[in-house]
């Protein structure tokens, strides 16, 4: 059996005997923080971050290693969050992603999003005109005039067409398949999934397999393809979130993993945004900016808020840290500041995850400007934590300018 590692996100580190050669593996992917243990040769320290999941790396020469990192949320949490990032309009606005009686990320994953796959295709798969051009040996469609004469001048068959076919092989269905053949390749999968995962495939058998490593085919949303919305966010996350698939030097790495530090900021910004819909302010996310005149310092927070008048008014960043015994990072506070300097706004937000502290301002001597501390309990349910955020973005349209 593959031997197996089990963290826990942010916890302190485990000992763990292993080979060098994957020892090192491990580091220089940076799954987690690998380090050789001074006095214990043949020992490393493995401490998880803020990536959650599982991956089984394959070394040359080596056994294989799963490492299991087990968020400190709870997963039903996890997913809500992740949810609301990709649909926050949608069915998960005020309740859980389903993810049965799951309590690791990969197994979860699978399952919410077989069920969603299953939901979308009970009504049978979506058709769609598609653009399709082919060299045809009868006329339809329109010819192609300028590849007609490239490629058959002279020639009257075959023919250079275009035309639109109705089908069921769209973007829609090609992203759905996608991630059924993504999550099917992935070693954790529960059986019971792989087996309901198989019985989807199976649906899709006639949709086009999308390359890996080729762009994810573009769809927007209507009311046609309504059905198919919650599936597609879940299989988007799937397809483009951080889930490695191979290494340097020959490593082959085969899972799933999701950085919680940017699934906390996603949250956290669209969270606000939406709380903020309908009040004449407008949200940009991750808005450039230059510290300094001559414009050679780069700056991004990850909220600016902008009224009426397209002023900013106000900005916030989220940080996925926990709070030590002497408070958060000193570091924020002047990253923040520097913010409200180069905005020329009197008053800061950092919102964090919740540690043992609520809300704190602090006012910067000889400037004037107060940065706000805000902490958010993810441990507790999407109503409550909605409302939260809605308390903080009433805080932000009262921000008084310099």
């Amino acid at each position: 059996m593959t031997p197996v590692v089990e963290l826990v996100e942010h916890a302190p580190a485990v000992g763990v005997a292993l080979p060098d050669g994957v020892g090192r593996a491990l580091a220089a992917l940076r799954i987690v923080d690998a380090t050789p243990d001074p006095y214990s040769p043949g020992r490393w320290s493995l401490r998880a971050g803020s990536k959650v999941g599982a991956v089984t790396v394959t070394v040359p020469g080596h056994d294989e290693l799963t490492v299991r990192i087990v968020p400190k949320v709870p997963i039903g949490r996890l997913f809500f969050l992740l949810g609301y990032n990709l649909d926050p309009a949608g069915a998960w606005r005020g309740g859980e992603v389903d993810v049965a009686e799951h309590r690791e990320v990969l197994p979860a994953l699978a399952h919410a999003v077989e069920q969603q796959v299953d939901r979308a295709l009970r009504q049978g798969l979506l058709q769609g005109y598609r653009v399709t051009e082919e060299t045809s040996p009868v006329l339809r469609g329109r010819i192609r005039e300028a590849e007609q004469i490239r490629r058959r001048f002279g020639a009257t068959l075959p023919v250079e067409v275009v035309y639109d076919d109705f089908t069921t092989d769209i973007a829609e269905n090609r992203i759905l398949r996608a991630a059924v053949e993504r999550l099917l390749r992935l070693p954790g999968v529960p059986r019971e999934v792989r087996r309901r995962l198989l019985h989807q495939r199976g649906r899709l058998a006639d949709v086009t397999v999308l390359v890996r490593g080729r762009p994810v085919p573009e769809w927007r949303p209507s009311r046609l393809n309504a059905r198919y919305h919650h599936a597609l966010c879940l299989a988007r996350a799937v397809l483009e979130d951080a889930s490695p698939e191979h290494g340097p030097g020959g490593l082959r790495v085969e899972g799933f993993l999701f950085d919680m530090n940017k699934l906390f900021e996603d949250f956290v910004t669209v969270a606000l945004r939406e709380a903020l819909r309908g009040s004449g302010y407008v949200a940009r996310f991750q808005d450039p900016l230059h510290l300094d005149e001559a414009r050679t310092v780069r700056m991004k927070p990850d909220l600016v808020l902008y009224g009426p008048g397209r002023a900013p008014c106000a900005v916030a960043d989220a940080k996925y840290k926990a709070e030590r015994p002497g408070g958060y990072p000193d570091a924020d506070l002047y990253q923040m500041l520097a913010y409200c300097t180069a905005l020329g706004l009197g008053e800061g937000h950092l919102v964090y995850a919740k540690g043992n502290a609520g809300h704190a301002a602090h006012r910067v001597r000889h400037a004037g400007t107060v940065i706000h501390q805000h902490a958010l309990d993810l441990d507790q349910d999407p109503a409550g934590l909605l409302a939260d955020v809605a308390e903080v973005a009433a805080r932000l349209v009262n921000t008084p300018h310099v």
